[in-house]
């Protein structure tokens, strides 16, 4: 790990008003999602993270706001991690896409979607990737029922 790299990054966003942590062996930076753009914007251009590996959420039900939305990046030329966490409500579980940075974002925002109920503002392709259409509600959500029975969906032959 190139902790040159880390501390010039943790440099930068402490400068512009973020607290970036160590956290699991990662750099972890909290941030609003209002600094999400910017902040994926100067870790590709500026640091090299030139691999986006995943976007989840983490859902705090007793919590306000109650999802976490993670985005985990990875710098191929310097072999290190990083991880952007912002919040959102259940009222509005909005986040910008990062489909103009990331091309891999159509899919897993898509995916996150799906199970969390997340909208990816910009993201123009949010169907269903990995479950049918009609089915209702987000499984990975803690409050959904695990005994649910879905509609029944006609077969497309």
């Amino acid at each position: 790990m190139d902790q040159g790299l880390l501390e010039r990054l943790r440099e930068r966003l402490d400068a512009e008003g973020r607290e970036p942590v160590f956290a699991h062996g990662l750099l972890a930076v909290p941030l609003p999602r209002e600094a999400l753009l910017d902040t994926v914007n100067l870790l590709k251009n500026d640091f090299g993270f030139d691999l986006f590996l995943d976007v989840t959420a983490v859902d705090w039900p007793e919590r306000e706001p109650r999802f976490d939305v993670v985005y985990h990046f990875y710098s191929t030329r310097e072999h290190v991690r990083v991880r952007l966490k912002t919040a959102v409500t259940a009222a509005e579980p909005v986040v910008d896409s990062l489909v103009g940075h990331y091309g891999s974002a159509h899919f897993m925002e898509r995916e996150c979607h799906d199970m969390y109920g997340i909208v990816f503002r910009g993201n123009a392709d949010l169907r269903p990737i990995l479950l049918y259409e009609g089915f209702e509600g987000h499984p990975l959500r803690k409050d959904y029922p695990k005994e649910r029975e879905q509609p029944l969906v006609r077969y497309r032959e």
